[in-house]
């Protein structure tokens, strides 16, 4: 199996486990889930330099995710690369488990910070990425945003800190699924011209097909340069299964019985 393909089998993997997950524990937020499992994919598949066995070596690579409501699609990766056991995921969003329905790093490893309040995990990031470099650390810092978490002052002020304190080791990427949780991102609070934004506040922007590994690998894949980076990912909402793709509705809703089989059959997941 080549990188690619290891990177679409993840990423159909971790599609598979959300709806499973999401299901069982009748919870929400798979859309988001799906539309950045291809990222994770890459992230976790090759780019980031993590290990499952030692997962807190201090020179390993950190990953945020700012938009902590995704946290099933990032469970379900960190199970798949043997951070935990895969059967932890029937705990999701179950009384007792381990496994809350935001982010938490709380006795869950690999996961660096807990999220959920949008809009700080950039910021964070910038914390962790100037503290390396005062340390002397190589370590790179990664953080996944949503769009909709871009209408948040605290985002903007993290971009300009991260900025002139030239953090070349911070990427942040955006799922810009241009939906978020009560309607279009364009009705709420237009993001447009959303690139030249990151631009003028003196970061390095590039574009990518959210769901294309090749197109990821490359733009994820770390380069010499003297400033931040920011990924705009161009996904879609529910990708991977057609009732839920550019769907508003499983934002918050979960699948019942009957929708779970017709969207696993969908994928045609692995076990």
């Amino acid at each position: 199996m080549t990188s690619h393909e290891h990177y679409r089998y993840l990423a159909s993997k971790v599609r598979a486990d959300v709806l499973r997950m999401v299901h069982s524990g009748g919870a929400s937020h798979v859309g988001t889930c799906l539309s950045i499992a291809d990222i994770l994919a890459v992230l976790y598949g090759g780019v980031l330099r993590v290990s499952a066995v030692n997962p807190d070596v201090p020179d390993r690579d950190r990953f945020i995710l700012s938009k902590g409501h995704g946290c099933a699609a990032l469970y379900a990766v960190l199970a798949a690369q043997g951070f935990f056991s895969g059967e932890w995921l029937g705990e999701f969003y179950r009384d007792g488990g381990k496994l809350f329905g935001h982010a938490t790093h709380c006795g869950v490893p690999g996961v660096e910070f807990s999220t959920g309040s949008l809009g700080h995990g950039l910021s964070v990031g910038c914390g962790m990425a100037l503290a390396a470099k005062r340390d002397g650390l190589s370590y790179n810092v990664f953080v996944l945003l949503s769009d909709g978490e871009c209408n948040e002052g605290a985002t903007w002020e993290a971009a300009l800190f991260a900025s002139h304190h030239a953090l070349s080791n911070l990427t942040a990427i955006v799922d810009y699924n241009r939906m978020q949780a009560l309607g279009n991102v364009a009705e709420i609070l237009e993001l447009e011209p959303f690139s030249s934004k990151w631009t003028s506040f003196g970061w390095e922007v590039l574009e990518a097909d959210g769901h294309d590994v090749v197109a990821l690998e490359k733009a994820l894949s770390q380069t010499p340069r003297n400033k931040p980076v920011c990924l705009v990912a161009h996904t879609v909402k529910g990708k991977g299964v057609s009732f839920m793709e550019d769907s508003l509705l499983w934002h918050y809703r979960s699948p019942n019985k009957e929708e779970l089989a017709q969207a696993l059959a969908e994928l045609e997941t692995p076990e």
